[in-house]
């Protein structure tokens, strides 16, 4: 079975992973790989922080922008787009390089996922309406009746995962966790995984005066758009970073530099959680405190000769 190489580059919001992979990839002949669940739509260009035309005209990005905001993008979904871009990038030559900060899409893509069948439409439409129904909570303390094992892992509040243990023990008559239980397909990548992870102080700074630049390149009359397309409130996309702030604003219940600031405190607070889940999840080849794209182009040489046996 063919190996393909691979390159994952992780690291919370704001830690300057687009820069560092475009400079790699040019170093690498490479091809960027989405790998955040938000720069995945196409609505939230300034929002997200997506390359913009001169970074892909640079070099090969794919999968940025490419559902709308009203589509879902399970891990699953997006573990499928990426190996067929993988696979794309590998036959024409160049390294596939996936950046992100979406830990559940790189651990998602490496070991697999459970063989849980497609859920009928009819049971995410009965899983929705019942929530509504009953509300978060009810609904959450039903799902712990069905399945205690993925109601004990997963938050009241975490409305995505919760549906989709519900929608599985419904539409399967086993919970979740037991499809889990059983294990995922064998990847047939072999993975160079780079950590970037600034200290604290600089991240949160940069996070700051990142979204206040986003202020001034549209990002409120994204949100506008966003909110004229009248979506369900808890898709995928209403949870993208400072949306939520900046409804507020348009909706006449803060003020702008109000907003500004509490989308800062979510992102500082996010920012933490991805910290702390790469941390704790997933080990890595090499971690950077800073963008240094010879240091990784030289420990990746360096990998890939022990790899091939030329180290």
């Amino acid at each position: 079975m063919t190996r393909v190489q691979t390159v994952i580059l992780a690291g919370p919001t704001g830690s300057g992973k687009s820069q560092l992979s475009l400079a790699v990839a040019e170093a690498l002949g490479g091809t960027i790989i989405n790998a955040d669940s938000m720069q995945i739509y196409r609505e939230l260009l300034v929002l997200t922080a997506r390359p913009d035309a001169d970074a892909e005209q640079r070099v090969p990005h794919r999968l940025f922008g490419v559902l709308g905001a009203h589509e879902p993008c399970t891990a699953a979904r997006w573990r499928r787009m990426a190996l067929t871009e993988i696979a794309v990038s590998h036959a024409a030559g160049r390294l596939p390089i996936l950046v992100g900060g979406t830990g559940l899409y790189f651990k998602a893509l490496i070991e697999g996922l459970a063989p849980v069948p497609p859920i009928p439409h009819e049971v995410r439409v009965r899983a929705r309406d019942r929530r509504a129904a009953i509300g978060g909570e009810a609904f959450h303390a039903e799902l712990a009746e069905r399945d205690p094992v993925a109601a004990g892992r997963i938050a009241p509040g975490d409305t995505q995962r919760v549906l989709r243990a519900w929608e599985v023990v419904e539409a399967t008559g086993r919970p979740l966790s037991d499809w889990q239980r059983q294990g995922g397909e064998h990847s047939t990548l072999d993975v160079f995984k780079v950590l970037l992870a600034p200290p604290r102080a600089a991240l949160h700074a940069a996070c700051d005066e990142r979204f206040r630049r986003m202020i001034a390149k549209g990002a409120l009359e994204e949100v506008r758009a966003l909110k004229d397309l009248d979506l369900e409130p808890d898709v995928p996309i209403m949870k993208a970073l400072g949306v939520r702030e900046l409804l507020a604003h348009l909706g006449g219940t803060a003020a702008l530099e109000e907003a500004i600031i509490a989308a800062q405190t979510a992102t500082r607070r996010y920012v933490k959680r991805q910290s702390t889940w790469f941390r704790h999840q997933m080990s890595f080849d090499l971690v950077l405190d800073r963008p240094d794209a010879g240091m990784m182009v030289n420990v990746f040489h360096g990998w890939r000769g022990r790899l091939t046996g030329h180290g």
